[in-house]
């Protein structure tokens, strides 16, 4: 409990989860954990579509996303960002109410934080920013899951166990 009480102090303003929540994203990660030991995974994601909208740089936080919602049973579609960058207030948000009709949640990785909350602000649909990369608060909630799996496994269930908390 006391890894989970580090994780809510370090949430910054991206993540502002109450200690309950986070409790609550632990013990769901730790249930997708164990059901992935039984070979019991459900495809709970399965008719959601999300968006992941990543740069070259960090492309291997979105593949880490992109495996948990497909393990989920999500089908995911990639955005190319320079679509956004550089598009006037107008145009940003009638892509963030397109891209909310479009997709059930958006998931950005290494774009600017205040082109994610104008996006995020128009969209509609959970918008998560930056949670796979290893520099985002809820990376801290895999430590707190030592003993379960590897360390990629860990973050795994945590992102699983995040999108499940935003999307069922």
């Amino acid at each position: 409990m006391k890894a989970i009480a580090n994780a809510a102090a370090a949430t910054d303003a991206r993540c502002a989860f109450s200690a309950a929540r986070l409790a609550a994203v632990t013990q769901r990660a730790r249930e997708l954990a164990d059901a992935a030991r039984h070979g019991s995974v459900r495809p709970s994601l399965r008719g959601k579509n999300i968006a992941v909208v990543a740069g070259i740089d960090h492309a291997a936080d979105a593949r880490l996303f992109v495996a948990a919602a497909k393990a989920l049973g999500a089908t995911v579609a990639y955005v190319r960002p320079r679509l956004l960058l550089g598009s006037s207030e107008s145009e940003l948000a009638d892509t963030a109410r397109l891209l909310g009709r479009l997709y059930d949640a958006l998931a950005f990785q290494g774009i600017p934080q205040e082109l994610v909350a104008t996006l995020s602000r128009q969209a509609g649909v959970p918008v998560f920013d930056g949670i796979a990369s290893a520099r985002h608060p809820t990376a801290k909630l895999a430590e707190a899951l030592e003993g379960v799996a590897s360390a990629d496994d860990r973050r795994c269930f945590v992102l699983q166990a995040l999108l499940l908390d935003a999307l069922s």
